[in-house]
């Protein structure tokens, strides 16, 4: 036996068991309850947000991010496509919802004139849908998860974040 098999067979043996046991394709159970742990704390948070704010403003998560988007990304107009990437919907899902909001008398859909695309715009009635939903929406992050936070967890989140972003 070489050398190099040798200390290769030597390493081998020496390794903790769950090493060589273990598929590095599957979860242990530790990874796996923080994997489900971290999921169901975002669920409940954002289930808990959206809530609060379809129950006192009648706008659904899809309504508040196209309505949000519009103003924060675009001023109160956007084109359709920028939109479906922004909320990362695609176009179909995009367009059936924008039919719904336009029913509502939310938002407008246009024909660019110089162009094959359509543009979003806010209406009046979008804007203050979404002037009365801003403030449930801080309130209620705030509440269910801002005010739980120490200023640890905001620095942990944040360097978790950074790296997660990174890694994108």
């Amino acid at each position: 036996m070489s050398t190099q098999v040798y200390f290769n067979t030597l390493m081998l043996i020496c390794q903790p068991c769950y090493y060589i046991c273990m598929d590095t394709n599957e979860l242990n159970e530790n990874e796996m309850q923080i994997w489900n742990m971290w999921k169901g704390s975002f669920k409940r948070v954002f289930g808990r947000v959206v809530k609060e704010m379809s129950e006192q403003t009648g706008l659904s998560e899809g309504d508040f991010g196209v309505l949000d988007r519009l103003v924060q990304f675009g001023n109160g107009t956007l084109r359709q496509h920028e939109l479906a990437i922004s909320m990362d919907w695609d176009k179909s899902r995009l367009s059936h919802h924008l039919t719904r909001m336009e029913k509502r008398g939310l938002v407008l859909r246009k024909p660019l004139d110089t162009d094959r695309g359509v543009q979003v715009i806010i209406t009046s009635a979008g804007k203050s849908a979404l002037d009365e939903a801003l403030p449930i929406v801080s309130n209620s992050i705030r509440k269910h998860f801002l005010d739980l936070l120490t200023d640890q967890d905001i620095e942990s989140i944040t360097k978790l974040s950074e790296r997660t972003k990174k890694r994108s």
